[in-house]
């Protein structure tokens, strides 16, 4: 586990709200977004808020860590507009059960566990009923439309919780909860199976974990990322080759997924398939796909596919895997306090593996 050096930007004033006080009688920290803004201007904003009290079938989660995702990115910078303000962003939580609502019985007090992108669906759609409860249209989200896991506390219902596998410090389970499952969930839709052929594009949190995965699996994996610093954590992980995007060889991938949210590299990923592979694109947001030629990279019943979100059968499944294998999540720590330098860091790809923010 790699821990960042403080970056410091100097002090900042918490802004001016009415002390108020957690569980334990001390000022609840958070980091809030107000307004969107590029995260160069440091637009999360530390404050003392109140603690939230769990409702029926609720429990409220003391945060001991909670990782850094792109889709918190794109909130705070706006590529995804605000659906509440002012806002905790955060979705990948990890903490112990501080207090349960009326009729939550699923964990004991004291329980770690963690939260995921999806907070709750209906249950009751045709989504829903067939098992793809990540399309549910009435799904609400850790993060973006309820608070997140940039804060001491962190409410969610106990049914949309889950248990942290045993040996997983917090900071290390983080990761898991969104990265890790939305990187097992694209390997499924990519159609990989053990011994195949996988080339992943772009390398961060969620590549580094699905690698691992399908290394597991027994697949030969090829990494394409501009990074030489990311090339360099691909081979040392077991990658059999990583090397920038336009050097994937044509026509040899069983299957490929795109983690970076550039859609110039979606021609690569295709022109690397085999007949009958599928491209999985694993971000939550792709600027312009370029044109192409139809026959050359989709012809010959070639797959070009989205990833959206995760069920919670994923999230089971990648934990009960990442306790298997072991997975071993490549972390660089920050304090809460470094949420938007540690958020400039993986908008400029200076991160290696996965960033998290813990909370003492």
């Amino acid at each position: 586990m790699h821990v960042a050096e403080p970056l410091g930007q100097g002090p900042r004033s918490i802004l001016s709200v009415p002390r108020r006080r957690g569980p334990g009688g001390n000022p609840l920290r958070a980091q809030r977004l107000h307004r969107n803004a590029p995260i160069a201007m440091a637009p999360l904003c530390p404050e003392e808020v109140q603690t939230p009290e769990p409702g029926a079938g609720e429990i409220l989660i003391r945060v001991e860590a909670c990782g850094i995702c792109r889709t918190d990115l794109h909130i705070v910078e706006g590529e995804m507009p605000l659906h509440r303000s002012p806002l905790i962003p955060g979705h990948q939580v990890v903490g112990t059960v501080e207090r349960v609502g009326e009729g939550a019985a699923r964990f004991a007090l004291g329980c770690r566990v963690g939260l995921g992108w999806l907070h709750r669906a209906c249950g009751g759609c045709r989504d829903c009923r067939s098992g793809n409860e990540n399309l549910c249209a009435a799904a609400r989200f850790t993060g973006y439309d309820v608070d997140g896991g940039y804060a001491e506390y962190a409410l969610a219902p106990e049914s949309f919780a889950y248990a942290i596998p045993e040996g997983f410090a917090a900071a290390a389970a983080a990761p898991l909860l969104c990265a890790g499952v939305i990187g097992y969930r694209a390997l499924r839709l990519a159609g990989v199976g053990p011994g195949g052929r996988l080339a992943l594009f772009g390398f961060g949190a969620s590549a580094h974990l699905a690698l691992q995965v399908a290394r597991s699996w027994g697949c030969e994996v090829e990494v394409y990322t501009r990074s030489p610093a990311h090339q360099e954590l691909a081979r040392s992980l077991g990658a059999a080759r990583a090397a920038p995007a336009g050097e994937a060889p044509e026509g040899e991938a069983d299957g490929a997924i795109l983690f970076a949210p550039a859609g110039d590299l979606v021609p690569h990923a295709l022109r690397a398939l085999r007949r009958g592979g599928t491209l999985a694109v694993a971000s939550i947001v792709l600027d312009r796909i370029p044109e192409m030629d139809y026959g050359r990279l989709l012809y010959g019943e070639r797959v070009l596919r989205s990833v959206t979100a995760a069920t919670r059968r994923d999230a089971e499944d990648l934990l009960r895997a990442a306790a298997a294998i072991p997975l071993r999540p490549e972390v660089q720590v920050f304090p809460l306090e470094e949420a938007n330098q540690a958020l400039r860091l993986l908008k400029e790809s200076r991160l290696q593996g996965a960033g998290v923010l813990t909370l003492g």
